[in-house]
């Protein structure tokens, strides 16, 4: 009896065995669906293409197209608890344990990246993640097969319940279980692994910005404990602390400033010198001596942005602690860190140019000093500088020329660092220059028009008139060729047509210099122009505790 029954009851399995299983409703619409959005996909040889717009919109359809087939068909999915401990920001690309598929994880998988290179630094996936991403693009692939089987089926005739009927011949419900589970549970072994090493990665790759973080903290923790002690940049051991930290912010400079050169070369040393500067400024000031505080007035702004932009740099340090995880390891796609580089290397590159040279930082402040009282003259200046007209950009290198030519010693160091084959070497001094024989004759083309000039005037003494004949050169510079009547009323009447053009000769002789500072080299000329109209407009650059943060 017990026998009968076991064989009929194998019978009856072999029967069910033999039928296909029908998918029907809507679980076959969910399949239907999943096979159309299939073919959209761009497959290059054995790779899915992900990288363009067509084809990350295809995968990304067929990627929902799967969650929702699986849904119909009421599968398990597999455990993703692990999500629970991914850092904030993976947290919210994976909220919850829902499949949540996602094509860049599936690009990474087919991609295999083995090696990442993050702001400039080499990093290696185990070969435990590549082997499970192997892994995913098999079950990937497998269930393409299924699927494809599923297009291609033809109707046969079978024997149900002894009648003969017509049915396709799909994959079964049991086949497509089997391959949507196996890609599940392929994804999230490759998910697991593949986003644990790339947070293990973040982590090593945000280590420069922590490590400027913690050098900071030094460094504020001796300014707390030595507030009330000797000054501190005479200690050496918070000497040294600031020389580390400009040397984290000088490496983070290198790997993220790409708005700019990123040096990593710009030393403390630009830092002292601009405080010892601003010191140098606050003395000068307090002895209440007429043209001190003006004559420094350039040197005051240089320090004051080195120092101000260091300051700010360090406060980014502050304030980005509190929220590290959302920093882009790739540093350089963090607009404020960048922002703060940015702001940082030109204040210190252009400290290391100007004030670090005393000869060429007294020239930049002589020449400050005399584009403000030239202002007076000729109050359209004043309005070029405010304006920042594009005329100002033409008149600045005439006037520097000729406070040059007035006084070759004082501004030999800056005409030097924007013309240097106009100055030659003597013997072997490295510090001593005489000019070129172009150079040489324009100042005597200078003198001579200097002379005429004064000795026309209508002044009483020789120090009035020779001051006199020096604004009326710079009123010629600043005011054109428009001016020229009002310009040369100073003159006496019998002299004034000898010394007209014995002046014009000289602002025709003026114009091929002016050309040749503006065009020998470029980027040295705007440098130098950027830092005269920042200290003949307003002051200090933009307030940084005013500039809101930002990652």
């Amino acid at each position: 009896m017990l026998t009968s029954m076991f064989r009929m009851c194998l019978s009856e399995d072999r029967n069910l065995k033999a039928q296909p299983e029908h998918i029907e409703g809507a679980e076959e619409a969910a399949i239907e669906r999943l096979v159309a959005t299939r073919w959209p996909l761009l497959v290059d040889g054995d790779r899915v293409n992900t990288k363009s717009e067509d084809g990350s919109r295809a995968c990304a359809a067929y990627l929902e197209a799967l969650d929702t087939a699986a849904q119909e068909l009421a599968l398990d999915k597999a455990a993703r608890n692990y999500r629970e401990s991914f850092t904030v920001n993976y947290r919210a690309l994976f909220p919850d344990e829902a499949r949540n598929y996602r094509v860049d994880v599936l690009e990474a998988a087919f991609e295999q990246y083995a090696v990442i290179w993050v702001n400039g630094d080499k990093f290696e996936f185990s070969s435990e993640a590549m082997r499970r991403a192997e892994a995913l693009q098999r079950a990937w692939w497998e269930l393409g097969s299924t699927l494809e089987r599923w297009t291609k089926a033809k109707e046969v005739t079978v024997e149900t319940y002894g009648q003969p009927q017509r049915v396709a011949v799909r994959p079964t419900r049991a086949e497509l279980q089997s391959a949507l589970m196996t890609l599940d549970f392929a994804w999230t072994s490759f998910e697991h692994k593949y986003i644990y090493e790339l947070i293990a990665i973040e982590e090593k790759a945000r280590r420069l910005l922590v490590q400027a973080i913690e050098q900071e903290h030094r460094v504020r923790a001796q300014e707390v404990q030595e507030m009330n002690s000797l000054p501190l940049h005479r200690l050496p051991e918070y000497r040294e602390d600031q020389r580390l930290l400009v040397a984290c912010v000088a490496h983070l400079n290198s790997v993220a400033n790409v708005s700019r050169k990123g040096r990593d070369d710009l030393s403390v040393d630009i830092f002292f010198d601009a405080v010892a500067t601003l010191q140098r400024c606050e003395s000068a000031e307090s002895s209440k001596i007429v043209g001190n505080a003006e004559n420094l007035r350039a040197a005051r702004i240089l320090a004051t942005d080195v120092v101000e932009s260091y300051e700010a740099m360090r406060v980014y340090l502050r304030e980005v602690e509190s929220c590290l995880e959302r920093v882009d390891p790739h540093l350089c796609n963090n607009s404020g860190l960048v922002a703060r580089l940015v702001d940082w290397e030109e204040s210190w590159e252009m400290g290391t140019r100007y004030m670090q040279n005393e000869a060429l930082l007294a020239a930049v402040c002589g020449l400050v000093a005399e584009v403000r009282a030239a202002q007076h003259l000729a109050p359209s200046l004043a309005v070029m500088c405010e304006e920042c007209d594009v005329e100002l950009f033409l008149v600045l290198p005439r006037i520097m020329l000729l406070c040059f030519l007035a006084m070759p010693q004082q501004y030999e160091e800056l005409l030097r660092s924007l013309l240097p084959h106009r100055f030659i070497q003597k013997n072997d001094d490295l510090t001593a220059f005489e000019l070129d024989t172009k150079l040489t004759n324009f100042v005597g083309v200078f003198r001579r028009a200097q002379q005429v000039a004064a000795s026309m005037e209508q002044g009483s003494r020789e120090v009035s008139t020779a001051r006199m004949a020096w604004e009326l050169l710079l009123q010629r510079v600043v005011l054109g060729p428009g001016a020229r009547d009002s310009i040369y009323s100073c003159l006496t009447p019998e002299g004034r047509e000898e010394a007209e053009a014995v002046v014009e000769c000289l602002i025709h002789e003026l114009e091929p210099w002016s050309m040749e500072v503006q065009r020998h080299c470029p980027e040295d000329w705007n440098q130098c122009s950027a830092v005269l109209v920042q200290c003949l407009t307003r002051g200090a650059r933009e307030q940084r505790d005013d500039i809101p943060f930002s990652v």
